[in-house]
């Protein structure tokens, strides 16, 4: 829980700096100087880009291209791979095949490259664009969970009655709540480094991974440090904070962590051998074996 309330707090946080983003100004307002870009001044705290905007302004509003592009392609990965890792595991066949399959080819690709190859395809690259292509290629992460859950429990008899009323669904709702916030984090890193690199959201959106981009091209310049650390530290905390209730989440879900299973179920196969009394000679009874199991906590 200490987990699920700390990515709570950075999330909070990070959510209120996107709603009042238009406090710190228009982030594609140019400013005319004869030196850009602007070093750190009253007008312009954190100085200005290379093209004269405010660099404070770009940092704030890029928190609501963050979390937009994040939620978004973590919403089209975790629905599309929802739907096909329950079909797979619920109907198995030739169905459960080729999702598999499919799955198998997408995982074997480096990703990074997969969606550079797929942008690098695309005319222009908007936000839209980068927000499918991620969620398009990273449905094959929440598949397999959801599959594996899916043949866990469809054996069951509650899930039993759920498939006879036709609604299994929320019975593989768990790992797929969890893929969830762990894939916003993954988009928010990945869509940083598709900007970064040019292929992500396009000139002149406020995003980190072009404040970065900028710091980069004048690495000398009196702005340089300040253009790429605060962005990366954004991006840090950002993917922290959803790394933080997805492992939160998945300690309050998993039925281990709330006692809902006998600690005796647990117990392995090499446990069960050392504690099961051994055969005795002149064929006496052996003495039942005797053991305590700790409560759980």
């Amino acid at each position: 829980m200490t987990r699920l309330r700390a990515g709570l707090v950075l999330l909070g946080a990070l959510a209120l700096v996107a709603a009042f983003a238009d406090v710190a100004g228009d982030p594609y307002r140019i400013t005319l100087s004869a030196q850009l870009p602007v070093p750190p001044s009253p007008d312009h705290l954190l100085g200005t880009d290379h093209a004269g905007r405010d660099t404070l302004a770009r940092l704030v509003h890029g928190a609501r291209v963050s979390l937009g592009v994040g939620i978004s392609a973590a919403l089209v990965q975790v629905s599309i791979g929802l739907a096909l890792g329950v079909a797979a595991g619920f109907f198995g066949g030739l169905l459960d095949a080729a999702v598999t399959l499919v799955c198998e080819i997408l995982l074997s690709f480096p990703l990074l490259l997969l969606l550079l190859a797929v942008q690098g395809v695309l005319d222009r690259t908007t936000l839209v664009s980068t927000m499918l292509v991620i969620g398009l290629t990273r449905w094959a992460d929440t598949s397999p969970l959801v599959r594996a859950e899916a043949l866990r429990v469809r054996a069951l008899p509650y899930v039993e009655a759920s498939r006879a009323l036709g609604n299994p669904l929320p019975n593989c709702l768990s790992p797929a709540l969890v893929a969830t916030t762990f894939g916003v984090g993954s988009a928010i890193l990945l869509e940083s480094a598709l900007s970064f690199l040019g292929f992500g959201a396009p000139e002149p959106t406020a995003s980190w991974g072009l404040l970065m981009a900028d710091g980069f091209q004048d690495v000398l310049g009196p702005n340089a440090r300040i253009l790429i650390l605060l962005p990366g530290l954004l991006i840090f905390v950002s993917v922290s904070a959803f790394n933080l209730i997805g492992d939160g989440l998945r300690e309050v879900l998993d039925p281990r962590a709330q006692g809902a299973v006998e600690p005796s179920a647990f117990i392995t196969s090499d446990q069960n051998r050392a504690l099961s009394p051994a055969p005795m000679a002149g064929g006496c009874e052996p003495e039942p074996a005797t053991y305590s199991v700790p409560e759980p906590k």
